[in-house]
């Protein structure tokens, strides 16, 4: 099934039926990547031009992937290279890399609603690779796919997502896709990086850690972001693993079969101890992995042919 619009800017308008699809694509590019040449022709003359305006390793590395194995042409941008550096605005940038009959922007940015104002000066297909403090809905599909991959089902887990949540651009798009889903999904943090109106997306507040942790199925440890102010919103990355940490003592009140998830990167010693690396609970790099079907999955239902069988080169 094909994505009903020309973008993906957000999880907050996309409906269940989507994101199956979407999940049931990814399902089959999973195939293709295990294959011994893990490379299929579906985008074969199509070109995607990656905008990232931000730092990134795993999304930035996960797309030129996710395109090279749909076997698109890939261009990539750099702000610090550009002609944005001699005064040229960010619009005129992109209104001249579109000219070129790119079929699809990846935009990552430091400002909420860039990729929206984009898609609305572009024919090309958009996708937000995070915008700001706003949504990143292409991890949150990924953390979504990896929790049906290893639990068979969705509806009725309860999710608990912890830390920085305030400036989660992750978080805010796994609670619109989550709930819509049929998941429960819980916050906990510190009161200033977890304000109540986030009650109003259809989530729990907990403030203390201890007393929610045992009931979660999943539970999904977020970055305090100190590029956005986060560090100085708490006392200290010691009294905040103190308090929020998912530390060696707190992994025997975990449930057996609990999944324990980071959109990454890992302040390791701060959000988890090192002795999560070793669990099976631990799910990160299933997540890194299923990055690269859940965007060739993305890729195809923006701008691939519509009922092509996907085959081997």
């Amino acid at each position: 099934m094909k994505i009903k619009r020309k973008d993906l800017l957000s999880l907050r308008d996309i409906t269940r039926e989507e994101i199956e699809g979407i999940f049931n694509l990814a399902l089959s590019f999973k195939e293709v990547l295990k294959r011994p040449i893990p490379k299929v022709p579906a985008l074969r003359g199509k070109t995607v031009c990656n905008l990232f305006f931000e730092p990134s390793t795993r999304t930035r590395s996960s797309f030129e992937l996710a395109e090279k194995r749909l076997s698109a042409d890939t261009l990539n941008f750099s702000a610090s290279t550009s002609a944005l550096t001699k005064g040229e605005t960010t619009l005129d940038t992109l209104k001249n890399i579109g000219a070129m009959r790119v079929d699809a922007f990846v935009i990552r940015h430091s400002f909420a609603g860039a990729p929206h104002f984009l898609a609305k000066n572009t024919s090309a297909s958009v996708i937000n690779a995070g915008d700001g403090t706003d949504e990143h809905p292409t991890q949150a599909l990924l953390d979504i796919f990896t929790i049906k991959e290893k639990k068979k089902k969705l509806r009725g887990l309860k999710v608990l997502i912890i830390g920085d949540i305030l400036h989660s651009r992750v978080a805010r798009s796994n609670i619109y896709g989550m709930i819509k889903m049929g998941m429960e999904v819980n916050l906990c943090g510190p009161p200033t990086l977890l304000p109540k109106e986030f009650e109003s997306l259809g989530c729990r507040i907990f403030y203390n850690l201890d007393e929610v942790l045992p009931r979660a199925d999943i539970i999904m440890a977020l970055r305090v972001q100190k590029e956005r102010g986060g560090k100085s919103l708490i006392p200290s990355f010691r009294e905040y693993r103190k308090i929020y940490g998912i530390t060696a003592d707190r992994l025997k009140y975990i449930k057996e079969n609990a999944l324990i998830m980071h959109p990454g990167p890992v302040n390791w010693g701060v959000e988890l101890d090192y002795d999560v690396l070793d669990l099976d609970k631990n799910v990160i790099l299933d997540q890194v992995e299923n990055g690269v079907a859940i965007r060739m999955a993305v890729l195809y239902s923006l701008i691939g042919p519509g009922k092509e069988k996907i085959e081997e080169t």
